[in-house]
């Protein structure tokens, strides 16, 4: 009976101890296991998915997605899973204002991704600063934009590197010596980069014989376009988008006028070659990157894959900026909003499909730009400038 009393008592013991040591041939729980049992942490993005600006938020928000799924998939942040809380500002300034203070004041997130464009990035930018939580832009190339504080950082080059590539271009390689320049009233981008080209362009050596503007949704530039051609100018820097510069290509074509066109990174879409026809052939932008560069293919085939097109600068530059995001999470101390500030403002040599970029003492990505093409309705690399 006693031997047999100790084996009731050692039966508990030795099933234990079999469950215990036979978990040392099963095999570890996957990343995802751990990823579902813990918190996830929050990331806010405010977007124009509705509106005017919808094509250039939409493509960012892709991209944002898709760079957010690949980091959960590699294990997320410290073992914990990304999650991310989109707004739709509806292309308005006031709608990315109020969609910044609840993604801080209810979701509480971490980080904000947003905006694409400049006028809504500067509406947000003033109250993430205030509480200290980090903002990347991903496109936004105003410098006003990180001026508005230390915790609002872009990963796009800014106008003042932009205006510089293609007044560059225009008088090394172009040979122009004349230029005049038309934007759009009220709007920060294309004001800013306007300036910023007409500044360097003259820095150059060249001539900025006209300097006009035109109202956002006008029809009609025949009195612009007069005033163009009475200055003999040889080209016209159109940094605006895509409505308005086609229409402007196309009175300018149908009036005679013989002037290369030069834009900037507001040009990217297919929009542009979808209403735009032979108006635009001929003509030369600057951008973030090239979808025909081969070593972006990775990217290019992953952002076809999950959505079924071609990625655009705005995809690239969403997927850039998310990357950086979880990178300075990955190398901060901690998640709160100084830390990650630290580590953000630490980036060095990050390897981005916008090109390697280094965040300097202004919150700027210094990267390089691309010079494009218009050929036969697409766009066609020329040239990457460094910065």
């Amino acid at each position: 009976m006693r031997r047999a009393a100790w084996g009731l008592l050692l039966l508990p013991l030795l099933a234990g101890a079999w469950c215990f040591f036979g978990r040392v041939d099963e095999p570890p729980p996957s990343p995802a296991v751990f990823l579902v049992e813990r918190e996830p942490i929050l990331i806010g993005e405010v977007a124009s998915l509705t509106g005017p600006e919808a094509e250039f938020g939409i493509s960012t928000r892709n991209g944002i997605e898709l760079a957010i799924n690949e980091a959960n998939f590699d294990g997320g942040v410290n073992g914990r899973s990304l999650s991310l809380r989109v707004y739709d500002d509806q292309s308005k300034p006031e709608g990315a204002a109020r969609a910044t203070t609840r993604l801080l004041t209810v979701d509480r997130v971490s980080l904000i991704i947003g905006e694409a464009t400049s006028a809504n990035s500067l509406a947000m930018a003033p109250i993430a600063q205030a509480a200290r939580v980090p903002m990347i832009t991903p496109a936004a190339t105003n410098p006003l934009v990180t001026e508005q504080g230390d915790y609002v950082f872009r990963a796009c080059f800014s106008d003042a590197f932009q205006g510089l590539v293609m007044a560059r271009y225009a008088r090394e390689t172009l040979k122009l010596e004349r230029v005049a320049v038309l934007v759009e009233a009220g709007s920060v981008y294309s004001e800013g980069l306007g300036k910023e080209f007409a500044r360097r362009f003259k820095e150059q050596g060249g001539e900025v014989v006209a300097s006009l503007s035109y109202a956002k949704g006008d029809t009609n530039f025949a009195q612009q376009l007069s005033a163009i051609a009475q200055q003999h100018a040889g080209a016209l820097y159109l940094p605006g988008y895509v409505r308005e510069v086609v229409a402007i290509a196309q009175q300018a074509k149908q009036q005679g006028l013989e002037l290369t066109l030069l834009g900037g990174d507001g040009w990217d879409s297919e929009k542009l070659f979808e209403t735009g026809g032979g108006w635009i052939d001929g003509a030369f932008i600057t951008n973030h990157y090239s979808a025909d560069d081969p070593s972006v293919q990775g990217f290019v085939r992953a952002y076809q894959d999950a959505f079924g097109f071609v990625p655009d600068a705005r995809a690239a530059l969403g997927y850039d900026a998310a990357r950086l995001a979880v990178d300075a999470m990955r190398r901060a101390s901690a998640l709160s909003g100084p830390a990650v500030r630290a580590a953000l403002s630490q980036t060095r040599d990050f390897e981005a499909v916008t090109g390697r970029l280094s965040i300097d003492e202004e919150r700027n990505a210094v990267k390089p730009a691309v010079v494009l093409a218009v050929e036969n309705g697409k766009f066609k690399f020329i040239k990457t400038e460094q910065p």
